[in-house]
């Protein structure tokens, strides 16, 4: 089935505050408010058929760019300047797939942001948000959702493919989309940031609007499987921090697995063995140790392609993250010894499915399973991010992804009730409306994922642009 072709007739970009009920830190920063990034488009195909569609994403500070001289102002100001940049790309007036448009202004793009001095990361933000608004609008306009989209290639991405990932050349592409297939529900991983209180007893202020705070009620509440543990470079005091998670997590009554997020926090890869060795010599982390499934990266990014993995890669498997700037990171990564890299749609859900692709191959080439996909977040909003997030997790095949977004926001509590209304009716099995407002539902650690596949990419609902406001750009051109 061929893919179609289509302009971008038009991008309107909007924005709205998302305000934590409790503080989250991460790396170098304890994130307590950020704006959300929304870009709605209109497409319009070769038989003049027109539709809209929309994205959406926090603009998280101190992860895109940890410069320390940069406020978090000055960090949402880059973002918002490279979806603008995107966006005067995008209304171009070419007719192209949907990977079309991302293969023709890539390479523009990101030159275009480093001239304004803005790091690989921070440029994949702006493709990222409006590849999946134009999408979304791609498959409206066709009437099919984005699972079959991807699948049957209405997208264009086995055309482009080995141009923008020449370890793909010589692969069927094509028969590889052909094979995936989005399941029902998905684990979920809960994130244990360096602030958060383990047990009641922990030193800080509750929040008190009878929402789980503590590890200890998340798992009650929850009943969680996996977790995804920050530590944060030294030793003795992550040691002690996993000791006391460890105390909670053991006593669950199912078996439990963990990934290490090592957030950049280390200057080398001797320094996360030591961590490693400490933790296997401590009594009180046998459990959890046994647990790990893979580190994420732990080496800051100005090192982390430049050195070797393999200490560390012989304990457990090492996945890139924050390295993952360009879309030939991975390769560049895997010489060093990662086995795995991160899905986050603010990374670009095209650099996601290249690097899958790229995992099938080696995979099969090698005769093994040892690359993989691991899928991250960074506080993702319910409503449109988290379900166009959620969905390609799905379709990829991994089998939990990290969610935080839920337990560090009061859920929709913020938004019109309309608009909360509309998303609860259209996914039933991802909301419910629990302490006064529509929130993410989640049995036994798993997310409902089944009502995502609806025309367009995951949404039977759309936010209210009138609750919004427009998305500034103070930049000069």
């Amino acid at each position: 089935m061929s893919a179609p072709t289509f302009t971008v007739e038009s991008v309107a970009l909007f924005e709205r505050d998302v305000r934590l009920r409790m503080p989250f830190r991460f790396g170098v920063v304890t994130l307590t408010a950020a704006p959300q990034a929304f870009a709605r488009a209109t497409v319009r195909l070769a038989d003049g058929r027109t539709a809209t569609g929309a994205a959406a994403e926090l603009l998280a500070p101190k992860w895109f760019d940890k410069d320390p001289a940069l406020s978090n102002e000055d960090n949402f100001e880059q973002l918002r300047r490279a979806v603008h940049l995107a966006r005067t790309a995008y209304l171009d007036g070419g007719a192209r797939t949907a990977v079309g448009h991302f293969a023709a202004h890539h390479a523009a793009h990101r030159a275009a942001c480093a001239a304004q001095r803005l790091n690989g990361l921070v440029a994949g933000f702006g493709p990222a948000l409006l590849d999946r608004a134009v999408l979304d609008a791609l498959c409206r306009a066709l009437g099919v959702a984005f699972a079959e989209a991807v699948r049957t290639d209405r997208i264009g991405f086995a055309a482009h493919a080995a141009a923008l990932a020449p370890e793909l050349d010589g692969f069927d592409v094509g028969g590889w989309l052909a094979s995936l297939r989005p399941a029902a529900s998905i684990e979920a991983r809960h994130t244990v940031g360096l602030v958060d209180r383990i047990v009641a007893s922990d030193p800080g202020e509750p929040v008190g609007d009878g929402l789980p705070e503590t590890l200890e009620e998340v798992c009650a509440r929850y009943g969680h499987r996996w977790f995804k543990l920050k530590v944060g470079g030294d030793v003795a005091a992550d040691v002690a921090r996993l000791a006391s998670i460890a105390s909670v997590l053991d006593r669950l009554p199912h078996r439990y697995r963990v990934s290490l997020d090592g957030n950049e926090q280390y200057d080398d890869v001797d320094g996360v063995v030591t961590l490693w060795r400490a933790m296997c010599d401590d009594a009180r982390l046998c459990r959890l140790v046994d647990a790990v499934a893979f580190v994420e990266q732990p080496i800051r990014r100005a090192a982390a392609l430049s050195r070797d993995m393999g200490a560390l890669a012989r304990e457990r498997p090492v996945i890139v993250d924050e390295s993952d700037d360009s879309l030939d990171a991975f390769p560049r990564a895997r010489a060093l010894g990662y086995a795995g890299v991160s899905s986050k749609t603010c990374k670009g859900l095209y650099k996601s499915m290249l690097n899958a692709a790229r995992c099938a191959r080696w995979n099969r080439d090698a005769g093994t399973d040892r690359f993989f996909m691991s899928a991250e977040d960074l506080t993702i909003q319910a409503g449109l991010a988290l379900q166009q997030d959620l969905a390609l997790v799905s379709l990829l095949g991994i089998g939990h992804v990290e969610r935080n977004g839920h337990h560090y926001v009061d859920g929709m509590a913020a938004l019109p009730a309309a608009e909360q209304q509309a998303f609860l009716d259209a996914h039933p099995d991802l909301y419910e409306r629990s302490h006064g407002a529509v929130r993410v539902r989640l049995r036994d650690g798993r997310l409902g994922v089944g009502s995502l596949d609806v025309p367009g990419y995951a949404s039977g609902a759309m936010p209210d642009w009138s609750a919004m406001r427009a998305m500034s750009d103070g930049w000069a051109a």
